[in-house]
Parts: structure tokens; sequence; C-alpha cells
């Protein structure tokens, strides 16, 4: 098994979405003191290998389900390719899988200075629950990405739980007026997977359901854009309470970037479409790094 191959299918490309929600959590702690350096670096791996899991898992639930075919309209990965082989994969999944219940572990401990308490014990048991959807879009008996539910899971865990994990873990504390940025990162992650879906309607139908078929390509299209204004009208709102000092809003900088990938949306399709998800992947964690290098 080479391990550009194993680089190749951990899609390393997908990793600034899943950090844009980190970051934003982090952006919102530094108004409640310092970081701790071994927490913050535990909380990123954690989640860089969540991320890997489940990128790892989708590719080996598409080859196995057939829907990963010649005729993909995305980036061919290593077992298409027959690059690695279906048993190589899954032990990869395995040794990820680990190594994020590792790091997740460590991260609460760093935290807490205990794992042994209520509230450790219900973020462990929140880290099971993520370990499972990471691994479960696709791979497994009834995957929920083959049934038109990964919208709902993709919002919870890239927004909700990202955002608000990160600030509660960094914090020991909630506010309900934290629910607007982490719903803003979670409607932008959505929409990665549904452009990704929009892109991929016509290989897809033969094997699953997504949000993006039962709708139809000027539907999705729709809402897509209801996606990306919903978040951006969240975020400014979220500004507006939260923020004081003018430079906070320096982000807005990264407004033309989401218009650039509507445009894309609106005019590209099929194969074409695949450079508006890197642009929509960057637009976001540019956002969020704004926001915590300007805090």
């Amino acid at each position: 098994m080479r391990i550009k191959s194993c680089i190749k299918s951990m899609r390393l490309r997908t990793l600034p979405l899943s950090l844009a929600g980190i970051v934003a959590g982090l952006a919102i702690s530094l108004n409640y003191g310092g970081l701790n350096t071994e927490l913050v670096i535990s909380l990123v791996l954690t989640t860089a290998l969540l991320q890997i899991l489940s990128n790892l898992s989708n590719e080996l639930g598409d080859t196995l389900n057939g829907t990963d075919t010649a005729e993909r309209q995305g980036i061919h990965y290593s077992l298409q390719d027959g690059e690695i082989s279906i048993a190589e994969m899954k032990a990869l999944i395995s040794a990820t899988a680990i190594l994020c219940c590792i790091s997740g572990l460590l991260m609460i401990f760093f935290s807490f200075g205990t794992i042994f308490a209520l509230e450790p014990l219900l973020l462990v048991l929140l880290g099971a629950a993520a370990v499972w959807a990471a691994m479960n879009y696709t791979l497994g008996k009834n995957p929920y990405g083959y049934r038109g539910k990964g919208d709902y899971f993709v919002f919870i865990f890239f927004g909700l739980v990202s955002v608000l994990g990160a600030a509660y873990i960094c914090t020991h504390s909630f506010s309900p007026l934290w629910l607007l940025p982490a719903t803003a990162i979670g409607c932008w992650s959505v929409g990665v997977l549904n452009v990704n879906n929009i892109r991929d309607m016509k290989t897809d139908a033969a094997t699953r359901t997504t949000v993006a078929i039962k709708l139809g390509i000027k539907r999705a299209r729709i809402y897509q854009t209801i996606l990306i204004c919903v978040g951006w009208a969240l975020l400014i709102s979220f500004s507006l309470i939260a923020f004081k000092r003018a430079a906070l809003y320096s982000y807005i900088l990264t407004l033309p970037l989401f218009a650039l990938h509507l445009k894309g949306v609106w005019t590209k399709q099929d194969k074409d479409l695949d450079p508006m998800l890197p642009l929509l992947v960057m637009s976001t964690f540019a956002t969020s790094l704004l926001m915590l290098i300007l805090g």
C-alpha cells in the first residue's frame, strides 16, 4: 500500500472545511480568555482525523455500492483506480478510527483534566456519535448518505457540533448567541455537499438518493443560493450583536468569493462544477480564519 495512494484517498483538500467550524469556535473562545496550546492541537488533530476517516469510509462505501464508476464526474481516488485493495482500505480505516479515538480522549483530558466525570463522559458519547457519522455516510448496511439524509448530518456535525463543541471544550460555557455562527458554518458546509451532489446527479441516480436528485437541477441551485445567503445573514447578525470594533468585520472581504461560487453553480454543470467545491471550502475556512485572527 503506497503512501501516495493513501494520501490521495484521504482527500486532504477537504480538511479546511472541517477545520472552519473549529476555527470559528476558537474565535468565539478568545473572548473568554486565552487558549490552551495542547487542547487546541488535540482539537485540530481530532477534527482532521474525523474528516479523513469520513473520506476513507465514503470511498470504500461508494466502491462497494457501485457508485464510483468510470463515469463519475469528480476526481478519481485510489480504490477506483486500483491503487489500493478493499482489504487495505479497511485496515487504513481501522487505524484512522483508533487514532481518532485516542486523539479525542486526549482532547477531553486536556480540557477537563479527567475523563471520568459527567461532562467529559457526555463528550465521549458525542465523539462516538461523530465517529459513527463519519463512517456511515456511504458505508454500512443502511448508509444515511444514500437516503438523502447527508445534509442533516453535515449541518449537525460540521456546523453545530464543530463550532459549539470547540467553543464549549475551550470555555466550559455556552451562549445561545453562538448558534448564529454555528448555523452559518453549517449552512455553508451543507452547500459543499450539495454542489458535490449537483455535479454527480447523473451518476448518483442509479445507486443513491440525494437532496439534489430529489429537488432537480434548478431547485438544487436555488437551495444552494439559500444556504449561502442564510449563512451570511446569520454571521453578520452575530457580528452586529457581538462585535464592537470595525476591524472585526474584515471577514466580509471573502464575500466576493461566495458570489463567484454561486455564479459558477448557476452557469456550470457536471465536471465543470468541480472547482466550485474547493472554492466554497476555502472561502468558508478563510472567513473563519479572519474571525480568529482579528478577534
